[in-house]
């Protein structure tokens, strides 16, 4: 056979095929808006069910990768692609990726710990690292929160469950400390007295456990009072900038310094030392 039959073979069974072709389109883009819609749908039935609000992101994702990977091996049985074969080589290739992808399906085993055992679930703030956030989503690779300032964080999830996550939400009260450092001229009773009065008063404070003030060190230019407060978590940075706002005032008001660091210099002889 020549090259001008062989190539008109070719172009022949190209035109042959050509329904087939964009039959596989149609099919791949009926297919996946079906798969929003479906995804969509189990997403709903989860929030109507009252589902956990951690789970439904989750089980949205996995959903939409596996219909999609099962579109993809259906259009290629449309094309007249052997799909046995395919998922013979897909599992030979599978195993060389899994290797190369280990990392990211060490963050899925990870993810699915996380809906487990529920260390942390969608809504809790939390401190993983050097990172703090509130969390917003758990993905199947991945775990998505906001900081305070409105910035996006996303964390591996074998990071969350491989390490130690701090969760400043699971407890319904929370202590607040102050540390306030006054000069050591002043009366550090009188100074006491002042705070313990403030919260005492204010009714976010807690009365058990009752509120701690004790001189807790000297500095090398102030003697350090620790005042120590439980309050329901919502309550927490609220009374924290409260108090110490008002405590400076009423400071300022008793006569009560906040010292600046100093130094003393003795002069011997002309000589500074």
């Amino acid at each position: 056979m020549n090259s001008d039959a062989v190539k008109s073979l070719v172009s022949q069974e190209f035109i042959n095929g050509v329904p087939n072709y964009l039959g596989a389109l149609l099919f791949l883009a009926i297919g996946w808006v079906v798969i929003n819609i479906v995804v969509s749908f189990i997403k709903n039935s989860l929030v109507k069910r009252g589902a956990d609000a951690t789970l439904i992101p989750f089980v949205g994702s996995l959903s939409n990768s596996l219909l999609k990977v099962a579109l993809i091996i259906s259009l290629l049985g449309q094309v007249g692609i052997k799909t046995t074969s395919f998922v013979a080589i897909l599992g030979t290739v599978g195993l060389a990726v899994g290797f190369a992808l280990r990392d990211s399906l060490g963050n899925f085993a990870a993810g699915v710990i996380v809906l487990i055992f529920k260390p942390i679930k969608v809504g809790d703030f939390i401190e993983a690292g050097s990172l703090s956030g509130t969390v917003k989503e758990i993905q199947i690779f991945s775990t998505i929160m906001t900081t305070t300032d409105n910035k996006t964080i996303t964390l591996p999830n074998s990071l969350v469950a491989n390490n130690a996550v701090v969760n400043y939400s699971t407890q319904t009260t929370r202590r607040v400390e102050w540390i306030f450092g006054i000069g050591y001229n002043d009366d550090f009773e009188k100074a006491k007295k002042i705070i313990m009065e403030y919260l005492e008063k204010d009714e976010r404070v807690l009365k058990d456990p009752e509120p701690f003030v004790r001189v807790s060190s000297l500095g090398a230019s102030s003697v350090d009072i620790t005042a120590r407060a439980w309050v329901v978590k919502e309550n927490y940075w609220p009374l924290f900038h409260d108090v110490i706002e008002d405590i400076k005032g009423e400071f300022d008001r008793q006569g009560i310094s906040f010292p600046f660091p100093q130094r003393e210099v003795t002069v011997i002889n002309g000589t500074l030392n």
